[in-house]
């Protein structure tokens, strides 16, 4: 996965929330757009778009955007600076069997995911399909375990260039969204765009991925069953997903065409609009 694009209403602040609370760094700040991330990888993009309006809670849209730390470390360094600085954000955490998963939202009404996963021989498969679990996850014991001195230090700082980062890597791990119905979500996204499934619960949520992963997307109707298409307005303003090669974007290329789907075409990306109007773009590695 790729970055995850907003439209925010106040960027500064916005800004403020990604990089001192969950601790990410500025790697760009062009005028009404802010670039935040770890080393060279985005992972939030933010564009100031003051004159849109909140959609509603019932819409389609972003359920979260989920980012993954690669050690415990990190994740806990994350949340400790998250729960001090913005306390009010925090929603919930859970051991979902597959990873540690921490979850906020952030001043626009934005869902995040702060994760760290757990060893891929853990993982327990079943005819194709991921054993998950929401169990519950006690935050304070895990930072008692995990936040290091160091960790707890760089969260307290106030060095505006993220100083936790030194602490570990992070990236997109996967990106749910908030959908009108299930079937409308396989047929486009396992169907015609290419993932697998790996759950499902019904009508109430679908996950899926590629390359063996627990999972890249998610969908559910837990808000949002009914929704039609968005109407434009603030939050999810983009989803970016990275196939390995130029070869696999033109085979995705022609077999939405096949399908019948219209992509905007730049040259170095594939965009489509899911049933919903979230915009998925698509390029290759490099």
């Amino acid at each position: 996965m790729g970055a995850v694009t907003l439209r925010v209403a106040d960027l500064d602040g916005m800004i403020r929330y990604y990089r001192d609370g969950v601790t990410l760094e500025l790697l760009r700040h062009d005028g009404p757009v802010a670039v935040l991330g770890r080393g060279a990888t985005p992972i939030v993009i933010l564009e100031h778009a003051p004159e849109l309006r909140h959609a509603s809670p019932r819409d389609a849209g972003l359920f979260h955007t989920a980012i993954l730390f690669d050690t415990r470390e990190a994740l806990a360094t994350a949340i400790f600076s998250v729960a001090s600085r913005y306390p009010g954000t925090f929603t919930g955490s859970a051991d979902h069997l597959v990873s540690e998963a921490f979850y906020f939202t952030d001043p626009e009404g934005n869902g995040v995911e702060l994760y760290f996963d757990r060893d891929r021989c853990t993982w327990s498969w079943t005819h194709g399909q991921v054993e998950m679990a929401t169990i519950f996850l006690d935050p304070n014991a895990y930072l008692r375990e995990h936040l290091t001195e160091a960790g707890a230090a760089a969260a307290s700082s106030r060095d505006d260039a993220a100083p936790a980062a030194h602490l570990g890597d992070a990236v997109v791990g996967h990106v749910h969204l908030s959908v009108g119905d299930i079937a409308s979500a396989r047929e486009f996204y396992v169907d015609r765009l290419g993932f697998e499934t790996t759950a499902s619960l019904g009508s109430q949520a679908l996950f899926v991925s590629a390359g063996g992963y627990h999972h890249h997307l998610a969908m559910n109707t837990w808000n949002s069953a009914g929704a039609g298409r968005r109407q434009l307005a603030l939050g999810l303003g983009k989803v970016e997903i990275v196939v390995p090669t130029a070869d696999d974007l033109g085979e995705l290329g022609e077999r939405m065409s096949h399908f019948g789907m219209p992509a905007r075409d730049d040259g170095r990306t594939l965009a489509f609009d899911d049933p919903w109007a979230n915009l998925v773009e698509v390029r290759a590695a490099g």
